[in-house]
């Protein structure tokens, strides 16, 4: 598996976590003080990489969370067709194909260098190089 464990506590801002098996950025930490009858609480608001949705979390600021490991490299642009582009893996040789990100449109062509990232077996492109 393509993760570590941490606690809620160790989560801020900007960081990584794994929400219902989706690899998520942290937008949100909120923590409240420890009451009479009950410890620390905190809630984790995280966007989801791959596919943009709002998720949060709760619970005590000990429980043990999922987090997954992210990797970034670069990749060459063999081709494009239509809404998908066909890249080259910069370092192992590997092609695969992933969707065109609408902000990219118009920007790829043959022989461009992109940075993409990976994450629990799933593949997005981040930008050009």
């Amino acid at each position: 598996m393509e993760k570590k464990i941490g606690t809620m506590r160790d989560l801020s801002k900007g960081k990584y976590v794994l929400i219902d098996n989706e690899p998520c950025k942290v937008i949100n930490v909120i923590h409240s003080k420890p009451g009479k009858h009950g410890g620390a609480k905190a809630r984790i608001d995280a966007i989801g990489l791959f596919d943009g949705q709002k998720r949060s979390l709760m619970g005590p600021v000990s429980q043990n969370v999922d987090i997954p490991i992210i990797n970034k490299n670069n990749a060459q642009v063999l081709n494009v067709i239509g809404d998908k582009v066909q890249l080259m893996d910069m370092t192992s040789y590997e092609t695969f194909e992933l969707p065109l990100p609408e902000d990219l449109k118009g920007k790829l062509s043959e022989g461009v260098e992109v940075l993409y990232m990976e994450s629990m077996g799933k593949r997005k492109i981040l930008r050009v190089q």
